[in-house]
This record gives structure tokens, sequence and C-alpha cells, in this order.
């Protein structure tokens, strides 16, 4: 493993948030996936939070499995895996580096500082929750809510377009539109939201062809309808407790089955934007 001495916590398994541990993971760089107890993931087939539900999930060439302590986490990053470890706050991890290197000795001994070497917050939340500088060596933030040299080192610009994926090193990114991004040629309509509150029932699946006003489901017993032609590209985890007006679905009008298992163009790009903040710290500490 290349970068061994270089432990990578990511605070989010979303489908963003795994098109960096890929670029991260096919680097050499171990990590640990960071999650909430019950995700809220729509686009669930290429998103690792999936591991908390399921237990295990399989992404291109990415197997990840759920772990219950730190030092499960830590074993597995370092034999090459990919943990996901249920942690809504920010656990203590740094003081256990040592004692965990001792036990891999084929993999290298992992730094002895008890910070965390490299932290990113993934959670795509459009504002800080709770990142500081102080907590790792190196912090990285996807996206708006965040301060590049105030809330963390480095930010990755995540939205659609000429700056998507390039690290800002001083300021913030693009602020939050509320409006989504533009694919095959929709919009806002493009997101299903929860007609009420309650638990959600889907009559489809990720992956499905609909027509325009073909039943997807229902929340409470309201119904969900497609408003247009394409492919369900992602849905809540089915039985899922939502509030009216949380986003629950995504419709692609570009009816491309194979897309909806695979990791987006913009997680790869915002992917390589973090890989390359993370090799330009390393160079500038050489």
């Amino acid at each position: 493993m290349l970068f061994s001495q270089h432990l990578v916590i990511l605070r989010g398994g979303g489908d963003l948030a795994t098109g960096v541990a890929y670029r991260l993971h096919q680097a050499g760089f171990p990590l640990i996936v960071l999650e909430l107890p019950q995700p809220l993931v729509v686009r669930r087939k290429v998103a690792l939070a999936t591991a908390v539900r399921e237990g295990q999930v399989q992404i291109e060439s990415l197997q990840a499995q759920r772990v219950e302590t730190v030092d499960e986490a830590l074993t597995l990053a370092y034999a090459g895996g990919i943990p996901v470890l249920v942690a809504p706050e920010l656990p203590v991890i740094g003081n256990r580096l040592s004692v965990i290197g001792e036990r891999l000795t084929d993999y290298g001994s992992p730094t002895t500082d008890h910070r965390i070497p490299i932290l990113i917050d993934a959670r795509m939340a459009k504002r800080n929750i709770d990142t500081r500088p102080d907590q790792a060596e190196l912090v990285i933030a996807l996206g708006p809510g965040f301060t590049a040299g105030v809330d963390c080192h480095a930010v990755i610009e995540t939205m659609r377009g000429h700056t998507l994926g390039r690290v800002i090193w001083e300021g913030a990114a693009i602020p939050n539109t509320g409006t989504p991004g533009i694919i095959g040629g929709k919009g806002a309509e493009r997101v299903l939201r929860a007609p009420a509150t309650g638990t959600v029932d889907w009559k489809l699946d990720i992956g499905d062809l609909v027509q325009a006003g073909d039943l997807i489901g229902d929340v409470a017993g309201e119904l969900i309808t497609a408003p247009f032609a394409g492919v369900l590209r992602g849905l809540i985890a089915p039985g899922t407790a939502v509030s009216a007006g949380l986003k629950i679905g995504d419709l692609d009008a570009r009816a491309d089955v194979d897309a909806c298992f695979t990791i987006s163009e913009k997680a790869l790009a915002i992917g390589g934007g973090v890989l390359e903040a993370i090799l330009t710290h390393l160079n500038r500490q050489s």
C-alpha cells in the first residue's frame, strides 16, 4: 500500500463521496467511511453508505463492509478493504493508529501522530456542521458551506460546469443555488420529492424504465408518479421514514440503465480534485 501512512477518514458515503473513495482507493490510500445510522442516500447502488443497511456492498471494483468498532475499521482499511463505520460524531482514531500498525507490519506502520492524517467532509450538507482545520493534518471539504483557510484547508468545487472538481486553497465554493443541475435536459423536475410525511413504499426499483405518469410508489398513501419518461437513477431505501418535501428519488431522462450502477462523471471529477489536493499537500511537506 503506497500511502499507508496517510489514512483518510471520509465523513459521508453518498454517491459523490463514493467517487472520492474510488479515486483514493485506486491510488493506494487506506480509508474509513463514516456514516449515519440511517443514511438518506438516493443513489444507493453507487453509494458506500448502502453497507450500513445491507452489511456490505460492491460498487465497480470497490468492496465495502460495515464494521462496528474503530479497531475493526482500522484493521480492514490497512488490509486493503473499505470499512463503513456508523459514527455521527467524529470518533477518536488518531491514538489507535500506532497500535493497529504494530499488527500490520506487512503494510508499513501508520503514523504515530495522534491526529488523523487526512479528513474529508463529504456529507454534502451545504453547510459546515462541525468541521475544523485542526481535526487532521489535512482537512478537505466538498462543495458549498465551507471556506478554505477558515473551516478547512481546501475546498473542492462540486457545482457542475467549468470549475467542477477544482481545488480551492483560499476562499469558498460556489454558493448553493437550491436548483438541481441539468441532466438530460431536466433540472428540478428530475428530483422526486416526498409528497407527504410518512414511510416510503416503492413499486419499482433503481434501473427500471418508466413512462410519464407511471406509478413509482407512495408515501403514506400519497402517490408518486413519473413526471417524464426515463430511468430511475436513484430511490431512497424502501421503508424509510421521510418528511414532506425531502428528496427521495432521481429520474434520468437519458434512460441509460448502466449509468444507474456506475460512479458518475461528477463524482469522479470531484474525487480527482480530492486526490490532487492530497498529493499537493504531500508534495509541500516533502
